[in-house]
């Protein structure tokens, strides 16, 4: 089934292009991207005030309000919460309006609303899960959702999946990167790379002790989430370690990122997939992480990278020499393989085609 049209909600934690929405505003690039290439018709709800993905769009509704709390800063036991005047309500008062003219709906958002209104909708309303488990409400509603509809929901990666209690194998896409937009850099400078929101669950402070044993300077790139935080990481190692270099947009996060002699992982939760992971491999960039979540998926051990035993940074500073040996050819070339949009496509619409046929 090919030619499609589409109608794809993205992340209501705020406008695209700020950095707000963390990995999702580059799974809602893959995405839309992948799926052009495959010839289907594309329409967008977002944010007003994005900056929009240079994918042509059928239509695309820019939605104001106030931006959805993320559910990866609640207690577990937290209600569902929505702000008066928030996004999420306008982005699916949006959808359910407009589902009429679309075969699907492709939802990116973390969110208990569009999970809980999948039983109202007359087009299949499909959800690329984006976390594991943070929030009893959502591994609930999650939950039941794959009980009546399997075909519609699916994960990154297996690690992910395990989350959640499910009926059925789940379905696992990865995700996808237009490797065109990643230069390949064969001459690193001596130093290390860390990528991620500047907040507790990513670990920052174990980097910065790996990046100090080196006495290599470890570049940092993100959005500080965290001022806080950010202030006590830097304040735990030498002046001058960690060099600051913000939120960038991918041409030039890559440029930079290009130049690091290995990237480190660090989460101290289980991430979903670890976007900067491959994002680093398509520059070449061997990655060392902890054995937690996605990324260790992601990386193959003595190819691309190596694993460590998670919250060990000293685990970490022995990968180094091996990591560094690596053949940084080799590293995108295997990543391109795995991940580059034309696999991620076809994975995509395989899903998409079989909760259309079985809706």
């Amino acid at each position: 089934m090919a030619g499609l049209k589409l109608l794809v909600v993205s992340t209501p934690m705020g406008p695209l292009g700020q950095g707000l929405g963390g990995g999702v505003e580059l799974t809602l690039e893959a995405v839309l991207e992948s799926l052009h290439r495959r010839g289907h018709a594309l329409s967008l709800v977002v944010a007003s005030g994005s900056q929009l993905p240079g994918t042509p769009l059928q239509q695309s509704w820019l939605e104001p309000g106030v931006p959805q709390p993320s559910w990866q800063h609640q207690p577990r036991q937290a209600p569902i919460e929505i702000p008066a005047d928030g996004l999420l309500p306008r982005f699916w008062q949006r959808a359910l309006a407009e589902q009429q003219q679309f075969d699907a709906v492709l939802n990116l958002g973390y969110d208990w609303l569009p999970l809980w209104l999948t039983p109202q909708f007359q087009t299949p309303l499909c959800h690329l899960v984006s976390m594991g488990s943070v929030g009893e409400a959502m591994d609930q509603v999650i939950a039941a959702t794959a009980q009546q509809f399997p075909a519609q929901l699916a994960f990154h990666t297996a690690s992910q999946a395990a989350d959640f209690h499910l009926s059925a194998s789940p379905t696992l896409l990865a995700n996808g990167f237009d490797f065109s937009r990643y230069s390949f850099n064969p001459d690193p400078q001596p130093c290390l790379g860390w990528v991620g929101r500047i907040a507790p669950e990513k670990g920052l402070e174990d980097a910065a002790q790996v990046a100090a044993a080196k006495q290599w300077p470890l570049r940092v790139w993100g959005l500080k989430e965290n001022a806080a935080y950010a202030a006590a990481v830097e304040a735990s190692v030498p002046a001058g370690t960690i060099e600051w270099r913000g939120f960038l947009p991918t041409e030039q996060l890559q440029r930079e990122l290009g130049q690091c002699a290995v990237m480190l992982n660090t989460p101290k939760w289980n991430e979903a997939f670890g976007n900067v992971v491959v994002e680093a491999m398509a520059c070449g960039v061997p990655v060392v992480a902890y054995r937690r979540g996605g990324p260790a998926e992601l990386i193959e051990d003595g190819l691309t990278g190596f694993v460590a035993p998670p919250d060990q940074p000293e685990a970490l500073l022995q990968q180094l020499p091996a990591a560094l040996a690596l053949d940084r050819l080799a590293i995108r070339r295997q990543a391109e393989r795995r991940f580059g949009l034309e696999a991620f496509g076809a994975r995509l619409e395989a899903w998409i085609n079989q909760a259309v046929a079985t809706a």
